[in-house]
């Protein structure tokens, strides 16, 4: 599989090599206090500007290159999340910090209102790593980009068609820091359920072929909007986004380097 061919997408679709965002939600915006969440006013803690592989009904496909300057939080003391032990992970006051995506890139796989996505790992001769099922809310499609809330449970799935939980104690932390309750919870694990019955199957994505994907050699790193925290329209938009003309002021985030 190379690159999506240049042909014209449906009405309201993306083209292969648009610029859009991929963003998050802070996790318990509304429960818990914004000094703990670290969510801005429109509630996101994490970005991602993306480029359009393909955008069908059926699929939307984006890549995530190397050195793309993103979004993340980090505890307010500059202790990057993953290294809090977990105890203090989703209780520490946090800040937002803008980084750059390291190592190979990502491609994104998400299907409409499916809650997970499917990622896809390379090592940096292009040696297929792994698939990563991130369960999440099913994305939110608006004129900029897409929207979504992480679900802290993963499944890592591997070539040989192997697959293990990721994150089960975050996903546990999570529920006792009241950033999921238990219907969340619950309906969380049926869908990492159904996952697995999709990975047993090897149904699509992973019969696709995307681990043969490559991207476009002559696309660059979209660049990360001053605004982009800014609110997605009420109804979400089906139309294509111009490529990115965004300037590179970034809303005056602190500068990091963490991979990603």
């Amino acid at each position: 599989m190379t690159t999506e061919p240049a042909g014209g997408p449906a009405a309201g679709q993306w083209r292969p090599g648009d610029h859009i965002l991929w963003r998050y939600r802070a996790n318990g915006a509304g429960r818990v206090p914004a000094a703990r969440t670290g969510e801005d006013g429109a509630g996101f803690h994490i970005c991602r500007p993306v480029t359009v592989v393909r955008d069908t009904p059926e699929l939307l496909a984006v890549w995530v290159a190397p050195g793309t300057v993103c979004v993340k939080p980090q505890l307010a003391d500059g202790t990057p999340v993953h290294e809090e032990p977990l105890a203090t992970r989703y209780t520490k006051p946090r800040t937002l910090v803008r980084c750059r995506w390291l190592g190979c890139g990502v491609l994104k796989l998400a299907r409409p209102g499916q809650p997970w996505s499917v990622w896809l790992f390379w090592e940096r001769d292009w040696r297929f790593k792994n698939w990563y099922v991130n369960l999440e809310e099913p994305l939110s499609r608006w004129s900029g980009g897409v929207d979504s809330e992480d679900h802290f449970l993963d499944i890592a799935v591997y070539p040989d068609r192997s697959w293990e939980w990721r994150d089960e104690d975050e996903f546990a932390q999570a529920q006792r820091a009241g950033l999921l309750d238990a219907g969340q919870a619950a309906g969380i694990r049926a869908a990492a359920q159904d996952a697995t019955g999709l990975i047993a199957e090897w149904g699509q994505p992973f019969s696709d072929g995307w681990e043969r994907w490559r991207p476009d050699p002559g696309w660059r790193p979209p660049a990360l909007p001053a605004d982009w925290y800014r609110p997605a329209p009420a109804a979400p938009a089906r139309g294509r986004t111009a490529r990115s003309r965004a300037v590179q002021n970034t809303a005056e985030l602190p500068d990091r380097h963490y991979a990603s």
